[in-house]
């Protein structure tokens, strides 16, 4: 029977992602997942908390080569509704960025990670699935469907919606579906995007183009399910103009690359993300709609924080307790942002005017109050770092009221 320290279990990006930095850690890994599938059109959009953890994990100087800077983000109000939110616009060059993030396609970010993973010594790969679990005081014995057996002392679910890992530690879950779907493309365009990502709310939902190196964007465009099946039934040709017009022909002539991919939209967020010898990371403790490029970026808090803790403790010394710590780490962030996110995609879908008055509202105060928008830009990009550099700023008064004092 073979002995890690740590088994991973997942092979998506938030699972390679914890296995590559849990082994950097001094850590002996096993990544347990069947082999790769990179048939993946999607785009994911880090923020500059995430790259920082990229360049730290050295992975960022070859991934930069084919990513794309998001500069500024502006939300259009693309409904016929009768109150509509003025349009919003944020510069990363207000809270002193060059980029809120950079735009990567999955394909590029999941090579990168296979030559890192496969390169790193404390790293084991063991291609197969997890058939079930005995969570002891001591350790978990993983059996694999090919009767096989790993010796663990810690288990990171990382196995998507449906974890058996969490299902076996009786951690329950909550799930809520949505009306929509999520229609995937990339598409070339003839006038540049100058870096800005736009994101139009619609009656159905969010239909957000990011930018991609040259003259490409990507899209997420969220309608209802019907509506999706039959977008994707159009020609290269009919669809382009759909995705030009719904644009309003801002990046001119639109031409779609490639087969459009459409994703049904549900949320889910675990009771725990811990308990005991596991934690859940990823789509095994959280998932909700494409809206402000969060799904991915709090996956890697997920494994910041269990790195964190991981690395505060001498090695082999792996409590009983790290997945209860780790739960408690990572509750606050969590349930922030999922409900931060279900309560913004719903007010998109209701026709119930107090709603859209919140919202129109909410978007004109952040229009009129560059301090506000300043504190929930830095906010998006990482949680505390807005409240942070309020305090900072904050600091030289404090000090003048107590010399004062």
């Amino acid at each position: 029977m073979l002995k890690f320290e740590i088994g991973v279990v997942g092979g998506g990006l938030a699972g390679s992602v914890a296995a590559l930095s849990l082994a950097r850690a001094g850590r002996k890994v096993a990544l347990i997942a069947p082999k790769p599938d990179r048939d993946d059109e999607r785009t994911t959009a880090l923020m500059d908390h995430s790259i920082r953890f990229v360049e730290r994990l050295g992975l960022w100087d070859e991934i930069a080569q084919k990513a794309a800077p998001l500069s500024v983000m502006q939300i259009i109000d693309g409904t016929e509704r009768l109150l509509r939110a003025p349009t919003a616009q944020f510069r990363a060059s207000d809270v002193g960025l060059y980029a809120f993030g950079y735009n990567i396609p999955n394909r590029v970010l999941t090579t990168v990670l296979e030559a890192a993973l496969a390169a790193e010594p404390n790293l084991t790969r063991v291609e197969g699935e997890v058939e079930s679990y005995d969570f002891g005081t001591e350790r978990v014995i993983a059996l694999m469907k090919d009767t096989s057996a790993l010796d663990l002392d810690f288990v990171v679910g990382a196995d998507g919606r449906k974890s058996k890992a969490r299902e076996m530690m009786g951690i329950g879950v909550r799930r809520w579906a949505y009306p929509q779907a999520a229609v995937v493309l990339n598409f070339s365009h003839t006038i540049p995007h100058g870096n800005v990502s736009t994101e139009f709310h619609t009656e159905t939902g969010p239909f957000t183009q990011v930018p991609l190196p040259g003259m490409r964007s990507s899209l997420v465009w969220v309608v209802k399910p019907q509506d999706a099946e039959r977008l994707l039934a159009l020609s290269t040709e009919d669809l382009s103009r759909q995705v030009e017009t719904r644009m309003q022909s801002m990046l001119g002539k639109v031409t779609v690359e490639g087969t459009p991919q459409a994703w049904p939209l549900s949320s889910l967020m675990a009771d725990r993300f811990g308990k005991d010898r596991l934690a859940l990371i990823g789509e095994a403790a959280h998932a909700f709609p494409p809206i402000g490029a969060q799904g991915l970026n709090l996956s890697l808090r997920d494994v910041i924080a269990l790195t964190e803790i991981v690395g505060a403790i001498p090695a082999k010394t792996i409590g009983s307790d790290m997945g209860d710590r780790f739960n408690r780490k990572r509750r606050p962030d969590v349930m922030t942002r999922t409900f931060g996110v279900d309560l913004l995609n719903r007010s998109l879908l209701s026709d119930f005017l107090p709603a859209q008055m919140l919202r129109a509202g909410g978007l004109h105060m952040l229009t009129g109050a560059p301090p506000l928008r300043n504190l929930l830009m830095r906010e998006g990009v990482e949680p505390g770092r807005g409240i942070r550099a309020a305090l900072e700023t904050l600091k030289p008064d404090f000090r003048l009221f107590r010399k004062k004092g």
